[in-house]
């Protein structure tokens, strides 16, 4: 009968229905390729660390854990104690550094439960697990943190040896490292990181002359990993650089990465409108001339900022096209009036590459004054992530946006 739509046509289901509008592409075989670039910069005896906290730096963490561990992460490390019980909860077996502070019993008991490895910065903090775990009676790998010049968590590098020396004291304490954490190693001027450094390599020295034999250390970031190997130590800890992008752009020339993620929507709309017409709210943008504009259906609830309004560039059909008008929390629109066989349905790719051209979070950062990490942890949940393993295409150029 007309008007009638035939039964099992279409699928429902909410995780296919969400992708028909806007989604983050995963890239696992980039992501695979980032993880064999950088450990061919360690070696033998430098194990990799994969930082996959704050969801992976927005790209999935179960994912990427795996993905990473499988092409020869021998660690994870995660910032809070539920992104350790997640990727326990997905059945991940290796070891998991929690990097930030675990103060209470309950969190600690939780540590213990799920065999996640805890940070100590602090006596009192060490006693409290120390006596946690002696009602649970379980020993814990405890891993010890300096601070060098960070001046964030950490014991300060000169009480080191006080503080080891009380952790091998207490029961139910297996000191498993000691570790400290880089300020600055993605400035081109190296010198506050080698005055980390040499403190950090005094602090193991002084453990040295009381006669404690130093457990493994660790101390390089992405940056350090990549231009320092006199800092890489038993491990390196690297986020940013698996995931294909450089702490900073004289970085970029020591090895070969790949962007893992991409952003993608849908054009929703297609429209013409006179010259003098004002697009979106407060009218920011007013037609100088006929224009065809497309509506796009991702906005500022994503995770694509509103200050990039009339100054973002996105990629459709291989070809650059300007962002017109303010962002809006669902919605944005361009200017296709260039574009001659544009429709409905068509694929807008803001963040990733398209033909010739390529936009990364690094385009976005500079517009925006702010650090690729951000922008990358910045897109919603309300964006599925779509995880596949085809391989980059070669040859994109990235193209020198503002």
């Amino acid at each position: 009968m007309p008007g009638v739509v035939a039964k099992n046509r279409y699928n429902y289901h909410l995780s296919e229905i969400i992708r028909k509008r806007a989604w983050v592409e995963i890239d696992l075989s980039a992501l695979s390729h980032n993880v064999r670039q950088i450990k061919q910069l360690l070696s033998p005896k430098t194990a990799l660390m994969a930082v996959v906290k704050a969801d992976a730096y927005g790209h999935g963490a179960i994912a990427v854990a795996q993905t990473a561990l499988q092409a020869g992460a021998s660690a994870l490390a995660v910032a809070t104690l539920g992104e350790g019980i997640e990727l326990r909860e997905a059945g991940i077996t290796a070891p998991i550094l929690i990097l930030g502070a675990i103060n209470t019993p309950e969190e600690i008991a939780a540590i213990a439960h799920w065999n996640l490895e805890p940070t100590l910065c602090y006596p009192e903090q060490a006693m409290v697990v120390s006596q946690t775990l002696s009602q649970c009676e379980k020993v814990l790998p405890v891993h010890l943190k300096l601070d060098t010049g960070m001046s964030r968590l950490g014991i300060p590098w000169h009480q080191g040896t006080e503080f080891v020396t009380l952790v091998k004291q207490l029961p139910y304490l297996n000191l498993r490292s000691v570790y400290s954490h880089l300020a600055t190693a993605d400035d081109p001027d190296p010198s506050h990181m080698y005055l980390q450094h040499k403190r950090f390599k005094s602090a193991i020295a002084n453990l040295k002359t009381q006669g404690i034999g130093p457990p493994r250390l660790h101390f390089a970031n992405s940056a350090a990993t990549l231009i320092a190997p006199q800092l890489h130590y038993d491990l390196v800890r690297v986020g940013l650089g698996l995931y294909g992008l450089y702490p900073a752009p004289h970085l970029r020339s020591i090895v070969p990465l790949k962007p893992v993620l991409q952003v993608k929507a849908k054009i929703t709309q297609i429209k013409s409108i006179p010259t003098n017409t004002g697009v979106s709210y407060g009218y920011q943008f007013v037609s100088d001339r006929p224009m065809k504009i497309a509506v796009v259906g991702i906005g500022y609830a994503d995770g694509v900022p509103r200050n990039l309004s009339n100054r973002l560039q996105v990629l459709i059909q291989g070809q650059r096209v300007r962002q017109i008008g303010a962002i809006t929390m669902d919605q944005l629109m361009l200017d296709v009036s260039h574009l001659r066989q544009v429709k409905v349905g068509d694929v807008v790719t803001l963040i990733g590459q398209d033909g010739d051209y390529e936009i990364t979070a690094d385009h976005w950062a500079r517009m925006l004054g702010t650090i690729s990490w951000e922008i990358l942890c910045g897109f919603k949940h309300r964006l599925p992530r779509i995880k596949h393993h085809d391989k980059v295409p070669q040859g994109v150029m990235a193209e020198n946006l503002p």
